[in-house]
């Protein structure tokens, strides 16, 4: 064999080698991005300690990552101010001719985005400068047969992942109060994996308040507490369901346990009887489903 021939083997080998590397990287993101593998934990390699947090205008929102700012942009509610992107991220947007698409592109380096977003953001090569969803009324969401309620979850985090349960059950809404709760902000919509895009979030002033309206809209509101008098199977008892989930640790406030229609537990046999506030909504979203669709299939006999 030639030298040649050993370059030009050696080359079709790394060809494909490359290839191939490059869609187990997609794979791999895709999960990450669904939330089916984890994030590798970055802080081991950077610092936060001298970045300081950009001071926001009124409505500002910047959000990251691959997944949540290709929702944005597939979002008509959302109004685009500028996309900051590498070239790789670009290109695994997908998302066309960069002067086509009809708001400012700007080509970066990972540290122009992380000097926004900060260096243990998982940003991915992409920062959208957006400006915050419009406010939507409790009354539009009459025609909605269910409802997620939360009464001061703060972890931006843990109200992400409710939002994406949210979605999967097609529940209606979001519901929360303007204290004490994140508002819609980079970390959420990451969190969220694109779910902010995809369901209201709602803030309210008064939660009791918004409550009773919940009630006159024709919705039994059922509070998830650990100490529960009825399993929530047992505790349905009308076609439109609004689910209320207390803070994590606190649980429900005094007063949203004396407003809502009714106290229910979710049936845990095992050692453990509390659950974190996104997985107990997970639960409850499901089995409100199930109520649902019973309640569905005997109207229709």
């Amino acid at each position: 064999m030639s030298k040649d021939d050993f370059k030009n083997k050696a080359g079709d080998k790394s060809g494909r080698d490359s290839h191939y590397a490059t869609l187990r990287r997609n794979v791999r993101d895709a999960k990450r991005e669904r939330g089916e593998i984890p994030t590798p934990d970055q802080r081991r390699q950077k610092s936060n300690k001298d970045w300081k947090a950009p001071q926001l205008e009124a409505e500002q929102v910047f959000l990251y990552g691959l997944h949540t700012v290709r929702a944005a942009l597939d979002n008509a509610a959302r109004k685009r101010i500028k996309l900051s992107v590498t070239q790789n991220a670009f290109a695994r947007l997908d998302i066309g001719d960069a002067d086509a698409l009809g708001f400012p592109v700007e080509f970066v380096s990972p540290q122009d985005i992380e000097k926004i977003v900060g260096p243990e953001a998982i940003h991915q090569g992409v920062l959208l400068e957006t400006r915050a969803l419009p406010v939507r009324k409790l009354d539009a969401l009459k025609e909605s047969p269910l409802l997620l309620v939360l009464d001061q979850v703060t972890d931006p985090h843990n109200v992400g992942a409710i939002m994406r349960s949210a979605v999967a059950f097609n529940a209606g809404a979001v519901i929360t109060t303007q204290r004490h709760s994140p508002t819609e902000s980079g970390v959420l919509a990451k969190s969220a994996s694109g779910a902010l895009e995809l369901i209201p979030y709602i803030q309210v002033t008064n939660l009791a308040d918004a409550l009773g309206e919940l009630h006159r809209l024709g919705f039994q509101t059922i509070g998830l507490d650990s100490e529960g008098p009825a399993e929530i199977e047992s505790t349905f008892s009308s076609e439109r369901v609004a689910l209320v989930l207390g803070s994590e640790g606190k649980g429900l406030r005094q007063k949203t346990r004396e407003t809502v229609t009714s106290l229910a537990r979710l049936d845990m046999p095992g050692a453990i009887k509390s659950l974190n506030v996104s997985n107990a909504a997970a639960i409850a979203l499901y089995a409100s489903r199930q109520h649902l669709a019973t309640v569905k299939s005997k109207a229709k006999t």
